[in-house]
C-alpha cells in the first residue's frame, strides 16, 4: 500500500520512461529516484528539513513536475503560480510560512523579491538533460542542517490556497498520505497500467495536474510528457510526437481542442488515445459527446477539489459508461449528501459532503473555516465542499451548482449548470458561462457570457429564444452578453463569482 509518495514510485522498473517533454528525451525511473537523492542532499545542505516548507516559482514543465515529486519527498512543497505580482508572492509566502523558495537560475523577477523581503533561502534551479533533470544551486552562505528524517504519511506533502474567490484564500495542507491515496484513486479510476502515457497540459501549480496528470501517472508506473502549458494550436503537433494514451484538462481547454479539431483528422486517427479526462469544473453534456466523436474514444469526467487531493467522483470507462452532465461515481472518498444548514446526512438534494483518506484534515490556523465545513455524523468526519447536487438510481452524482453560485432571482433559485447546458446545444455557441447578474427588484437576474464558434453567427434574441424553447421563463438569460473571450481564472476554469463586476455590468 502507497502511504508516502516515495512509495508511488518506490518499486516500477529502472529502465522505465517517467518524465518526458516535447522535444526531450525522457528520464527514467532510475533518474527520478537518483535525482530524489540529490534533491534530498541540496536540501540538507541548504539548511531545509522535512518539515520546512518550500515555495516553487517555475514554468510548466518537466522540471517544475520532478521538483514537486522530488521536493515533496524531502520537504513540504507549496507550488505557486508564476505569474503572481510581487504583493501577491509576498502574501501566499508569508501566509504558508515557507523557509526556501525554488526558482530557475538567473531568474530575477518578483518572486525573488517577495522572498528577498522575508529572507528566505533561494534555490537556483539549473535544467539539464533528459527532461526533468536538474540540479539545484543554493544562494548565499547556507546553514546546513543535520537532520535526516523523511517524511512520514502523517506529514504534510503539499501546501495549496483556496481560490479566494469571495474571501481570504484558505491554507489547505495535504498530507502524504492524502497524496498517495488520491493518486491512486486516479490510477485505479483510470485503469492506468505501465503501458500508459500522459500528455499534460494543466498547469503544475494546480491540484489537477499536480495528482492526476503526475503523481497518478507515477503511481501506475506509466509516464507522462510535460507540456510547457496549453496551446491549442501546438496541441495537436504534442499529441504526433509524444503518442500519448490520455490527457486531462478543463473544459475550456476541451472546448478550444475541440475548434481545431477539424483541420486535424489525420491526427486524430493515428492517435492511440484510449480515453480523454475533464475535471475542475463542469463539462456541458454537448461538449463530452462532440469530444467522444471526434476523439473516437471515452471522455472521463471527473469531480475534485483541492480539499481532497483532487478526485472524489470519476465516470467510469468501459464497460461502465459515461453520462453526460454527471460527474460519475464516487471514485475513491465516500461521497453523500448532507442538508445544507444542518449537520446531517440527507437524500435527495442538498450539499455534497465527502469522507476518506485523500481528504485534508483540515484548513491551516482558521478553526472558524473548519467549524463551518466539518461535521461529525454516522461516525465519520464529513467535509463539505459547497457544491449542490444529487445521486442518480445508479449512483451518478450530477451537480446542480457551487452553492454560492445559485441564482436567486426573487426567491426562484436557478442552477447556472442547468442553463450553460441548454445554451451549450445551441450550434453557434462554442464556450458559454451563466452568472447572477445584480438587480434592484429581484435581487439578482440570469445573465449570460458566450462565444461563438468560428465562422457562425448568432445574435443575443436568438440565443435567448432558443433558450426559451428549453428552458421555463425565470430560467432564461435576461442579458446575453457575445464576447471575443470569457475571463478566466489561472488554470483556465470559466469564473461565475465577480463576473458581472469583471464585465462591466454592475455599475
Amino acid at each position: 500500500m502507497a502511504d508516502t509518495i516515495s512509495d508511488l514510485i518506490f518499486a516500477h522498473p529502472g529502465s522505465a520512461p517517467a518524465i518526458g517533454a516535447p522535444g526531450r528525451d525522457w528520464m527514467d525511473y532510475d533518474g527520478l529516484r537518483r535525482l530524489t537523492d540529490s534533491v534530498r542532499t541540496a536540501l540538507r545542505a541548504a539548511g531545509i528539513a522535512s518539515s520546512d516548507r518550500v515555495a516553487i516559482v517555475l514554468p510548466n514543465g518537466p522540471e517544475m513536475a520532478t521538483a514537486f515529486v522530488t521536493i515533496a519527498q524531502c520537504a513540504t512543497t507549496a507550488p505557486l503560480n508564476p505569474a503572481y505580482r510581487e504583493d501577491e508572492f509576498a502574501f501566499y509566502l508569508e501566509d504558508l510560512k515557507a523557509k526556501a523558495i525554488v526558482v530557475e537560475a538567473r531568474y530575477d523577477g518578483p518572486a525573488r523579491a517577495a522572498a528577498d523581503r522575508f529572507g528566505l533561502a533561494v534555490l537556483e534551479l539549473i535544467a539539464d538533460e533528459p527532461a526533468g533533470a536538474f540540479t539545484l544551486s543554493p544562494v548565499g552562505d547556507p546553514s546546513p542542517t543535520s537532520s535526516e528524517t523523511m517524511p512520514g504519511p502523517g506529514d504534510v506533502a503539499l501546501i495549496l490556497h483556496t481560490s479566494g474567490t469571495t474571501s481570504r484564500p484558505k491554507i489547505v495542507p495535504l498530507l502524504q498520505s492524502n497524496v498517495a491515496a488520491s493518486a491512486k484513486n486516479v490510477e485505479a479510476s483510470l485503469d492506468l497500467t505501465s503501458e500508459d502515457r500522459c500528455l499534460n497540459v494543466m498547469p503544475l501549480f494546480h491540484i489537477h495536474g499536480l495528482i492526476a496528470a503526475v503523481s497518478a501517472s507515477l503511481a501506475s508506473g506509466a509516464s507522462i510528457s510535460c507540456a510547457p502549458g496549453f496551446d491549442a494550436l501546438k496541441f495537436f503537433g504534442w499529441i504526433e510526437e509524444t503518442d500519448p494514451t490520455w490527457y486531462t484538462a478543463v473544459p475550456t481547454m476541451h472546448q478550444a481542442i475541440l475548434a481545431r479539431a477539424a483541420r486535424n483528422k489525420e491526427t486524430i486517427e493515428k492517435a492511440r488515445l484510449r480515453l480523454l479526462r475533464s475535471s475542475s469544473s463542469s463539462l456541458p453534456g454537448p461538449v463530452m459527446t462532440k469530444l467522444s466523436e471526434t476523439f473516437g474514444a471515452p471522455v472521463v469526467e471527473a469531480y475534485g477539489m483541492t480539499e481532497a487531493a483532487h478526485q472524489m467522483c470519476c465516470n467510469p470507462i468501459a464497460p461502465g459508461k459515461q453520462k453526460p452532465g454527471a460527474v460519475g461515481l464516487a471514485a475513491g472518498p465516500e461521497v453523500r449528501i448532507a442538508h445544507e444548514t444542518e449537520n446531517h446526512l440527507i437524500e435527495g438534494v442538498g450539499e455534497v459532503v465527502i469522507s476518506g483518506p485523500n481528504v485534508t484534515p483540515g484548513y491551516e490556523g482558521n478553526p472558524d473555516a473548519n467549524a463551518k465545513n466539518f461535521f461529525e455524523a454516522d461516525g465519520k468526519r464529513w467535509f463539505r465542499t459547497g457544491d449542490q447536487g444529487a445521486f442518480d438510481d445508479e449512483g451518478y452524482l450530477t451537480l446542480t451548482g457551487r452553492l454560492k453560485e445559485i441564482i436567486n432571482r426573487g426567491g426562484e433559485k436557478i442552477s447556472p449548470l442547468e442553463v450553460d447546458g441548454v445554451l451549450s446545444d445551441h450550434p453557434a455557441i462554442a464556450q458559454c458561462v451563466t452568472f447572477a447578474l445584480p438587480h434592484d427588484k429581484l435581487g439578482e437576474e440570469v445573465a449570460a457570457a458566450v462565444v461563438l464558434a468560428d465562422g457562425a453567427e448568432a445574435t443575443e434574441r436568438e440565443i435567448r429564444d432558443f433558450a426559451a424553447e428549453r428552458l421555463a421563463a425565470f430560467k432564461v438569460p435576461r442579458k446575453v452578453l457575445i464576447l471575443d473571450e470569457i475571463p478566466k481564472g489561472a488554470t483556465g476554469k470559466l469564473q461565475r463569482i465577480g463576473l458581472a463586476e469583471k464585465l462591466g455590468l454592475t455599475a
